[in-house]
């Protein structure tokens, strides 16, 4: 993914008004960021945990999505979560429903897509194998790197594609 400024990110988003866009928390470390290796950017609200927020590059064109996530909780040590995106599973509260309003007349009338989502919303490190989930993977797949990040950017498309429709 390329470096994204904070007017490009602001103007991205397509399941919210303009003004909410203009009021929403952009990360402050744009330029620490590991463009090279991100397929989205995607963070959370510092302010409002029940936020969170994904901008990726889709058919050409620079979208944004606004999520609400719904509080993680651990349900025990041995309980495993797995992201829908990157199929990283996590323990605990690793992984969180997060659901997007879909765009159009739909959104209007407040329906919603959800997916179940790293809730760090770290997956493309995940995939690429930079970061790792503090309790680990639970297993280990044969797969490349490289097929993880194709994988990982298939389901980012068909998930923006639901929220799209």
């Amino acid at each position: 993914m390329r470096h994204l400024t904070e007017a490009e990110i602001r103007a991205s988003f397509v399941n919210c008004s303009k003004g909410e866009a203009k009021r929403l928390a952009v990360p402050r470390d744009l330029d620490e960021r590991p463009w090279d290796d991100l397929d989205f950017l995607g963070w959370r609200d510092p302010g409002a945990p029940e936020r969170a927020y994904l901008v990726a590059e889709h058919d050409g064109d620079l979208l944004g999505l606004t999520f609400r996530a719904v509080k993680a909780t651990a349900r025990g040590f041995t309980t495993r979560s797995m992201c829908s995106l990157c199929l990283t599973t996590h323990a605990g509260g690793g992984v969180a429903l997060m659901t997007a309003r879909r765009t159009g007349e739909a959104g209007r009338q407040g329906n919603t897509v959800g997916q179940y989502l790293c809730t760090d919303l770290a997956c493309s490190l995940y995939a690429r194998s930079i970061q790792h989930p503090a309790s680990g993977s639970g297993y280990d797949e044969t797969i490349s790197v490289e097929d993880k990040i194709a994988r990982t950017q298939t389901n980012l498309t068909v998930f923006i594609n639901k929220v799209m429709t």
